[in-house]
């Protein structure tokens, strides 16, 4: 099993960039797939999740309204469109899969390795 994201950079404030998570080795809509990330010397945050449908989306309130997350199940692949983005979305950026839609990172069975997004002028 694999997820493997990519898409992250340096970017300045008020930039954007889109992550890709594609998977591989997984039924791949038969898993919910969250976003997180985690940025020096803080917990690792859920910040977006979706169904496995597409159907339902979380974000948390920091990203609201900046950030959409969505999935193309024939591609394998979810997305994270980020605009506006302001410093303190600087973070390694993790996608991972469940099969429940959870907030809890210890319901989450698999793991990509992370990328790293800096904001910064």
């Amino acid at each position: 099993v694999q997820l493997v994201e990519s898409g992250g950079g340096l970017v300045q404030p008020g930039g954007s960039l889109r992550l890709s998570c594609a998977a591989s080795g997984i039924t791949f809509d038969d898993y919910a797939i969250g976003w997180f990330r985690q940025a020096p010397g803080k917990e690792r945050e859920l910040i977006a999740r979706i169904s496995w449908s597409g159907n339902w989306t979380y974000y948390i309130d920091s990203v609201k309204g900046r950030f959409t997350i969505s999935r193309d199940n024939a591609k394998n692949t979810v997305y994270l469109q980020m605009n506006s983005l302001k410093p303190e979305d600087t973070a390694v950026y993790y996608c991972a899969a469940a099969l429940l839609n959870t907030h809890r990172p210890s319901e989450y069975r698999y793991w990509g390795q992370g990328t790293q997004v800096t904001v910064s002028s």
